[in-house]
């Protein structure tokens, strides 16, 4: 083993930091020992929803306080990803105000006539009327882009489609596949790293999905630390090709690696 310095912290939220809005245990002083230490650190979450003042306002009623300029969601990377590659474009939106303040904030206009992008995110209340006109704008020229490739996400109810299986009706009537920006894409990643200024050989990523959280911390080059307070079993880590450096109980496991930046790998 080799003893690696952590400078720079990623986590995921759900099932790392809080299980629906219930704190897991040592989250909250795995957060304060980060402030308390001057760690840079992004909670990183791949719902396009909400802002991140409405999760930092989510995360304080749990008991976990972290402000909302620590909180980096699939929406923020779409639009800095769309910002970068058209600045000042038009896109056709699908999603809620987390998706819509974030192109806004990019300078994006968004518009269902001849836009640069068709952009999908999330939404509790997928239209008929609104993917058709997504299927034609995309069939009259317009890039397809995805926040996020996730098939489905939780509700109180149990499971609800997500982005991912709206985007696949999208492209089978259209025959154009998405560009998804969130997890596993590393690119989720390295704009991530970009706003806190960290470096990967120095930072850590914690999650509890081996095919989104820890895949892509190992192809962007991050430690990657994986809980099983979440969805992935320990015996499940044994089927995949790739491996995290560490597989914890939960969070509250890094506290002491927090407070010294030091651990054995």
């Amino acid at each position: 083993m080799a003893v690696k310095t952590i400078e720079t912290w990623l986590t995921d939220m759900d099932g790392v930091l809080v299980h629906e809005n219930t704190a897991l245990p040592g989250a909250s002083e795995f957060i304060e020992t980060l402030k308390a230490n001057n760690r840079r650190f992004l909670v990183l979450t791949n719902n396009p929803i909400y802002t991140p003042r409405d999760l930092s306002a989510r995360l304080r009623r749990s008991g976990i306080d972290v402000p909302e300029e620590n909180i980096w969601t699939s929406a923020l990377a779409t639009a800095d990803f769309v910002s970068r590659t058209v600045p000042n474009g038009s896109a056709y939106v699908i999603g809620e105000a987390g998706l819509t303040t974030a192109l806004h904030e990019a300078g994006y206009i968004l518009s269902d006539s001849k836009p640069d992008y068709v952009i999908l995110g999330e939404t509790r209340t997928y239209s008929f009327e609104s993917i058709t006109t997504a299927i034609r704008l995309i069939l009259d020229g317009a890039r397809f882009i995805c926040t996020n490739p996730d098939p489905t996400g939780p509700s109180e109810h149990g499971v609800l489609p997500a982005a991912g299986s709206v985007a696949a009706l999208v492209t089978k009537a259209t025959g154009h596949e998405p560009y998804f920006v969130g997890k596993p894409n590393p690119i989720m990643f390295r704009t991530a790293l970009n706003r806190v200024g960290g470096h990967s050989e120095t930072t850590a990523m914690i999650g509890d999905r081996m095919e989104t959280d820890v895949v892509a911390g190992v192809e962007a080059g991050l430690n990657t630390f994986l809980v099983l307070s979440g969805i992935t079993s320990r015996d499940q880590v044994e089927t995949y090709p790739f491996r995290p450096d560490k597989v914890l109980d939960g969070i509250g496991d890094l506290i002491e690696v927090a407070k010294s930046a030091e651990v054995e790998i």
